[in-house]
């Protein structure tokens, strides 16, 4: 067993709440850009002065409205300005925010709001409405819908003018570091979501400790463009870190629309999953691939990793600073400006990022911050920092953290960021902490270095009939690297050998198809059968078999008709397998590897 305990840089007041970060920053900044929102075409500030403002009229409309203080009050929506406004006004009013993804469907509604008990839920659209009302009948505590496209946020402003300043004082006096803050409900890979309680406390906790340890990411003239969901833990931690230090956000609704924003905007870091900075670099070399300068971005990817890797082995040599020069200008610029031109760092979480791109957006003058947390850890334990950084590692843990690696390889942490339990679930809560320690689930190591590496999750071990055990997520972030390939997922539990499931990506395939002179028209079930495709699979399965042994390595693979989506019920919102479901929906073609 190893263990690792790192004292915390600051400590949280027991007085202290999540609200109190905005009234210091009106008073000590005034005019700084809290944030930018989209008015129409153009981006307007929003200082720390006007933003409280805004904050407390609607904390008076909620308290007008009959929220008492420790109530639930979920917020079901994509990520926007409104977002963030109505989750610092529910804590300013002495609420209890209960995030719910806008693509949740109306069980999960029903489950959520019933569980949580929420008293009211704030809904983007009338879809969203209209959906909360088909379950309303089942939740008999639930007293308001209230409609942010329907000018709500207006009505309920109007509505408590006449709530006195003093009683906005009173709420925010009468919540602690201890109490709730949100339960935010884990977004569920198997069976129903738990409800994670995360108090004021952890959050600050892990704000103070986080937003010291990344230093210059978190600088006073940073910014950063939230497209991830609110909903999710690890884009809160971020809301909050970047409220903590003053830092610009803003936000971005649509990710179809991310790179316009980016340009616009021009953040100086952004935070994202692996599977969208996968996409960055699948888009440029299948963009690349179709202007006939596929070569090109293929040889001046292959430098910018050789480059960074060299940067961690005694330095680059002069030939290939020259070459990174030369391919700086031709083509890396080009990928930094379409991230808006300022951005020199990005933080990655919720899965492996893979040190093959970890090395390539290092290389292109993006470093890449890998970071390891949890709902349950109030987002970060650990993360890389620009002064304590390795590729292919999730970071140091982070002040004032424990992390200890078990005798079977699993991951537990302790500290004052770790969550007081699932709600309404003390079984799944005495499973979970054991002695002060949390138990992740996930299966690591620690180098002498003191970094920690992510090698699987412990319930996703794949035993053969051999007897070998396999941890998919080191050939599935490999193969995820190739352009072609979307979502793919190793099988083989029980099984003689190992085997995989892939899927085509919709955007990549039309350019890989044109380029090698096919019908850019073809489906993905036509593509499935074709010869050279398949060749082109195999190659890529045949190189993520490198980094394993020959027991490990995958013997056979069957490409999908249909791509894993969380549309199709196959990845959760925050871009994660759904095993289970994908074993019961595709049982046949797992067994066709083996017939």
């Amino acid at each position: 067993m190893r263990e690792l305990i790192v004292p915390p840089l600051r400590e949280v007041a027991p007085e202290a709440n999540l609200s109190g970060l905005i009234v210091d920053n009106a008073i000590k900044s005034p005019h700084n850009v809290a944030f930018r929102r989209r008015a129409g075409s153009r981006w307007e500030d929003v200082t720390a002065r006007d933003f409280l403002a805004e904050v407390n009229a609607l904390a008076k409309g909620l308290i007008a409205s009959g929220v008492q203080v420790g109530e639930r009050v979920a917020i079901m929506s994509r990520t926007r300005y409104e977002w963030t406004l109505a989750d610092f006004a529910i804590w300013s009013a002495g609420g209890v925010v209960v995030p719910i993804y806008e693509t949740s469907s109306a069980e999960q509604v029903q489950w959520i709001l019933g569980d949580s008990g929420s008293v009211a839920v704030f809904v983007e659209t009338d879809k969203h409405e209209g959906i909360v009302e088909d379950v309303l009948s089942d939740l008999p505590g639930l007293k308001h819908i209230w409609n942010l496209d329907g000018g709500v946020i207006e009505s309920l402003a109007t509505l408590g003018r006449d709530v006195p300043d003093g009683e906005i004082e009173a709420r925010r006096k009468a919540v602690a570091a201890k109490d709730l803050a949100t339960i935010i409900y884990t977004s569920g890979t198997t069976g129903r979501p738990k409800g994670c309680m995360l108090t004021h406390g952890n959050f600050l906790h892990d704000c103070y400790n986080a937003v010291g340890a990344l230093g210059q990411v978190f600088e006073a003239d940073s910014s950063t463009l939230m497209f991830l969901p609110l909903a999710h833990v690890f884009g809160r931690i971020i809301q909050i870190s970047c409220v903590y230090n003053g830092v610009t956000m803003g936000h971005s609704p649509d990710i179809k629309n991310l790179l316009d924003d980016l340009g616009e905007f021009q953040p100086s870091f952004i935070l994202s999953v692996p599977r969208v900075f996968e996409k960055v670099y699948n888009g440029a070399q299948a963009k690349a691939a179709g202007e006939g300068k596929g070569a090109i971005f293929d040889r001046a990817a292959d430098v910018a990793i050789r480059y960074s890797t060299a940067l961690d082995t005694g330095g680059p040599s002069l030939g290939l600073k020259l070459q990174h020069a030369l391919f700086d200008k031709l083509v890396y610029s080009k990928l930094r400006a379409r991230l808006g031109g300022r951005c020199a760092w990005g933080v990655s979480g919720g899965a492996a990022l893979g040190s093959r791109l970890g090395h390539f957006f290092r290389g292109i003058g993006l470093t890449v911050l890998e970071g390891y947390g949890l709902t349950e850890t109030s987002a970060a334990t650990s993360v890389g920092t620009p002064t304590q950084f390795k590729v292919g590692t999730v970071g140091r843990p982070l002040p004032g953290t424990g992390v200890r690696i078990a005798a079977d390889g699993e991951i537990m942490l302790s500290g004052a960021h770790i969550f007081q339990g699932y709600w309404n679930n003390e079984a799944a809560t005495a499973e979970a902490i054991e002695g002060g320690w949390f138990h992740t689930g996930d299966i690591g190591e620690i180098d002498d270095d003191g970094f920690i590496k992510i090698t699987g999750r412990k319930k996703e071990i794949i035993v053969t009939a051999g007897g070998k055990n396999v941890a998919p997520a080191v050939l599935e972030d490999r193969l995820r690297a190739h352009t072609l390939i979307s979502q793919c997922m190793v099988v083989g539990d029980g099984k003689p050998f190992i085997g995989c499931l892939v899927t085509l990506d919709p955007e990549s395939l039309p350019i890989w198809l044109g380029i090698h002179g096919k019908p850019a028209d073809l489906t993905p079930a036509q593509a499935a059968e074709d010869h050279d495709v398949l060749a082109e699979i195999q190659r890529s399965v045949d190189e993520a078999n490198k980094a394993v042994s020959h027991a490990e390595a995958i013997k056979k693979f069957k490409i999908l008709a249909v791509d894993f989506t969380e549309d199709t019920g196959h990845l959760t919102p925050s871009m994660k397998l759904k095993r289970n479901i994908v074993l019961k929906d595709f049982g046949n073609e797992v067994e066709s590897l083996y017939s």
